[in-house]
């Protein structure tokens, strides 16, 4: 009887051992994500960019705090993932990404800050202003149209009106135009006074953004 007791502590300690150094494994192999997403009014809105995230191959430990907005999941170190790459999932699930930070297995932290991209002058005298009608429903469109807008080379200002549905913009004509800027913010989703955003990409925005589209 003691001898099948001794036997049983025995693999037990080794079934312990072996759990203990895998969960070590795994958490030294894998970088740690955490992104603050605007728009997340309720839990379908957590499903779905959950259901969005889960396309990338190895993500784990996805949580979601409805209150804070924050999303955390852990991913494999050998892929390197980038900031861009977490953003634009965010995108495409059609919120907007306010702030992400990586912590790479081996303590290194990276966030949005440290991969701007590089300052573009701006000529003050091509800068002009302009407004042009942009479709939307809510604060979250607010937020994708005129971060759109914004990531776009040459623009300096952008301010969208719920109200009106006008995006009023300030940006340097000899790097980019008038035209330029109605397409990009078409393709996250949003029709324009000389622009329309693909069928594939306004059927993914979420139901409170999608707005009333008019016949092309």
């Amino acid at each position: 009887m003691k001898k099948l007791i001794i036997i049983i502590s025995l693999i037990a300690s080794i079934f312990t051992i072996s759990t203990f150094d895998t969960s070590a494994q795994t958490k030294k192999d894998r970088d740690q994500v955490q992104v603050t997403v605007e728009g997340l009014g309720c839990p379908f809105c957590a499903y779905g960019l959950e259901k969005k995230f889960q396309e990338l191959k190895g993500i784990k430990n996805v949580q979601i705090e409805m209150e804070t907005g924050i999303m955390t999941f852990d991913f494999p170190a050998d892929k390197a993932i980038a900031i861009e790459t977490i953003e634009t999932q965010v995108d495409k699930a059609g919120y907007t990404a306010i702030a992400t930070e990586i912590t790479r297995y081996d303590g290194t932290i990276i966030n949005a800050n440290q991969e701007e991209k590089p300052h573009i002058e701006l000529t003050e005298e091509a800068i002009i202003e302009n407004t042009f009608a942009v479709s939307g429903n809510c604060d979250m469109c607010k937020s994708r149209i005129e971060k759109t807008a914004s990531n776009i080379e040459g623009i300096r200002l952008a301010e969208w009106d719920k109200e009106s549905k006008m995006l009023k913009i300030e940006y340097d004509t000899t790097l980019v135009t008038l035209q330029n800027i109605q397409e990009r913010i078409a393709t996250v989703g949003h029709d324009t006074e000389s622009a329309f955003a693909p069928d594939s990409v306004y059927q993914k925005l979420p139901m409170c953004c999608q707005y009333e589209r008019k016949e092309k």
